[in-house]
């Protein structure tokens, strides 16, 4: 069904469950696996409209990240799977829907937490919204509820 599946990996409670929830989903055809983290460029990691700025480190978020694509990659190779792990940069949505354009991507899977408080799912916008509107192929959302 699906011969190439992207999923976007952090390394957070949210994606560790999409990559298991993946398990399932490649035994439907073994499909190409790429995780795919995206780190922001130094500008986008603050924000403009609020008013304040970050001084992260750019080098060292990147190697967090090559770190946990790393555990990701080989957490699924151990399932065994082919993977193989793509950092990106710039911001999230075009990113990765740019990436899935020219990878020929059948599906992109992401994980979600759910917001109990308005406040805080008003504040985070919605990502997940976004990246259905923008993305070449289907998307999946791996729900993880607040408990």
């Amino acid at each position: 069904m699906y011969k190439h599946i992207i999923l976007a990996y952090d390394g957070s409670i949210t994606g560790q469950k999409a990559l298991l929830e993946l398990k399932e989903l490649a035994h439907w055809g073994n499909p190409r696996l790429t995780l795919v983290a995206v780190a922001p460029h130094p500008v986008d990691v603050g924000s403009m409209e609020m008013g304040y700025y970050t001084s992260a480190n750019p080098e060292a978020l990147e190697q967090t990240l090559k770190e946990q694509l790393a555990q990701g990659v080989h957490t699924l190779q151990a399932m065994g799977f082919t993977a193989q792990g793509e950092i990106l940069q710039g911001e999230v949505i075009h990113a990765l829907t740019e990436f899935a354009a020219q990878a020929g991507a059948d599906l992109i899977v992401v994980g979600h937490k759910h917001e109990k408080n308005l406040l805080r799912r008003w504040w985070s916008g919605s990502t997940a919204k976004s990246l259905v509107e923008e993305s070449p192929c289907n998307v999946l959302i791996v729900v993880e509820r607040e408990g």
